[in-house]
């Protein structure tokens, strides 16, 4: 859930740049660095929750996974994170073409890392199912009651 926050802010970011490059208005370059530098923080905190995260993992698949996932959505911070850099001491903080270019591939690999969190949800809810049922209470059973009946 965390993770939306700061890919939808690193989207809007982009598509700020975007605007900015293709010969909007020059305030929408510093709206895409701002933008950036929110979902920059967002993500540092994200990923401090996805740290946490890893301490219960509960198999070497879900492990692999939330290691991956993790580490794509910080690829995708860092290479946001270089832009903003970048951008940092310029006046206007305008993008280049270059930097548009930068943050798309960093939307790809932040992609990859909204396909395995889906994945991890799926996971995490199919077991939550599992123990829901009395089945996984691991042999109690519910007790019997008899009813004595009435001699004749």
């Amino acid at each position: 859930m965390l993770v939306t926050f700061p890919f939808g802010l690193f989207v809007c970011a982009m598509l700020f740049d975007l605007a900015d490059v293709l010969g909007g208005p020059a305030f929408l370059g510093e709206v895409g660095y701002w933008t950036s530098v929110a979902a920059l923080v967002a993500a540092g905190l994200t990923t401090a929750a996805g740290m946490v995260d890893l301490w219960d993992a509960t198999g070497s698949r879900t492990h692999r996974t939330k290691i991956t996932f993790n580490l794509a959505n910080t690829g995708m911070a860092a290479l946001f994170l270089l832009t903003c850099l970048v951008r940092a001491n310029s006046p206007q903080r305008g993008a280049t073409g270059v930097m548009v270019a930068a943050e798309l591939a960093a939307l790809g690999v932040g992609a990859i890392g909204v396909w395995l969190g889906a994945r991890l949800i799926r996971e995490f809810e199919a077991g939550r199912a599992d123990a829901a049922t009395l089945d996984a209470l691991g042999g109690v059973a519910s007790p019997t009651v008899e009813i004595a009946r009435p001699r004749a």
